[in-house]
Parts: C-alpha cells; sequence; structure tokens
C-alpha cells in the first residue's frame, strides 16, 4: 500500500520560499505530483514529475517559480517554492499514480493521497 506523507508547509510572506517534502513508501516508479486547493475552490494541478525524473510538467501559473525534485533513495518527492505569491495559498497534496505520465495533469488519475500541508502567503 502506497503512503504518502508531506511536511513543509508554513506561513510566508510576499516573495519569499518554502520547500514542501513527500515521502513516498510502499511503492516504486510511481508519477509523483502536487496539486493544492485554496478555499472555496476546486484542487487545481501544481506539478508532476515522472517514474525516472526524466520529466516533468509544470502549471502555467507556477512555471519559472517552483521546482520539482526527486530523490529515488529516500525515496522523497520536493516542491522548492520560491517568489511566492499570495494566490499561492492554499492546502497542498502529494499524490501518486501508477498511470501514465501522459496524463499526469489529471485529478483522476490519481490513485494515493497525502493528508495535506498548509501553506499561507501573507502580503
Amino acid at each position: 500500500q502506497v503512503q504518502l506523507v508531506e511536511s513543509g508547509g508554513g506561513l510566508v510572506q510576499v516573495g519569499g520560499s518554502l520547500r514542501l517534502a513527500c515521502v513516498a513508501s510502499g511503492g516504486k516508479l510511481l508519477t509523483l505530483g502536487w496539486f493544492r486547493q485554496a478555499p472555496g475552490k476546486e484542487r487545481e494541478f501544481v506539478v508532476a514529475i515522472s517514474r525516472t525524473a526524466s520529466s516533468s510538467v509544470y502549471a502555467d501559473s507556477v512555471k519559472g517559480r517552483f521546482t520539482i525534485s526527486r530523490n529515488f533513495a529516500e525515496p522523497t518527492v520536493s516542491l522548492q517554492m520560491d517568489s511566492l505569491k499570495p494566490e499561492d495559498t492554499a492546502v497542498y497534496y502529494c499524490a501518486a499514480t501508477r498511470g501514465p505520465f501522459t496524463t499526469a495533469q489529471s485529478i483522476g488519475n490519481y490513485e494515493y493521497w497525502g493528508q495535506g500541508t498548509q501553506v499561507t502567503v501573507s502580503s
């Protein structure tokens, strides 16, 4: 059984940085992604990384500011978030799928989810 545990959320000022981490246990060769959900809004795709870390895809809203990386030894997927904006405020969820990377932006593609971690950007 795949288990995902996120950490690293918190409160940061506009323009600041945070680094989220997700420990993915119980499965290998999974596509891993990050989604977020702001109050009153639907959960949305942020970024995903392929099984071998050879490919990644970002939402337009975070391109150039967020960077996903993967450590196979631990195994952990990290999300470095820079130049944070108030609109980045949300609960961030780590997710995993055994499905193809070609559908990594689709929320319905993911079978496994973490509990979420709150990110708050204050202005």
